[in-house]
């Protein structure tokens, strides 16, 4: 690894949710490791990222992150995104790209559904059990 990928590894760890990564590539190692934060009472109180849902409102269903990596929306820079919001996909359709290690993971529909929200930008980082996309089922 160069330096400068070392640096947007260490940048990217360092706004993410972990706490601990490591890393081999060949001879190559790196562990990075952060304080995990103390857990307290406030921690179950709603922030402003994670709004409370109304009363008698129902939970929106999301697609989730099945690991962590970098979500891309599309095949490839060039090509449109697998889906957009108002989209209709079938279960099991292609919804978007997760790529860790340099491997793509498909992230399918989990059923037949319209995409109400993509929740994440094209080359963001996505941690394990994040919402990727709004749904709502057919």
């Amino acid at each position: 690894m160069t330096n400068q990928e070392i640096y947007d590894l260490m940048a990217r760890f360092d706004g993410s949710g972990l706490h601990r990564l490591k890393l081999s590539q060949g001879d190559f190692q790196i562990e990075l490791e952060k304080a995990a934060p103390a857990v307290s009472a406030a921690a179950s109180v709603p922030t402003a990222s994670a709004p409370a849902a109304a009363p008698g409102a129902e939970k929106v269903p999301v697609i989730s992150a099945p690991l962590v990596g970098t979500f891309y929306a599309a095949p490839a820079p060039e090509q449109p995104p697998f889906v957009q919001a108002g989209d209709k996909v079938e279960k099991g359709r292609t919804v978007c790209l997760i790529e860790a290690m340099k491997t793509m993971i498909e992230v399918p529909a989990p059923c037949d559904c319209v995409i109400e929200e993509v929740l994440k930008a094209n080359g963001e980082l996505a941690a394990f059990g994040e919402a990727l996309m709004r749904y709502k089922p057919c």
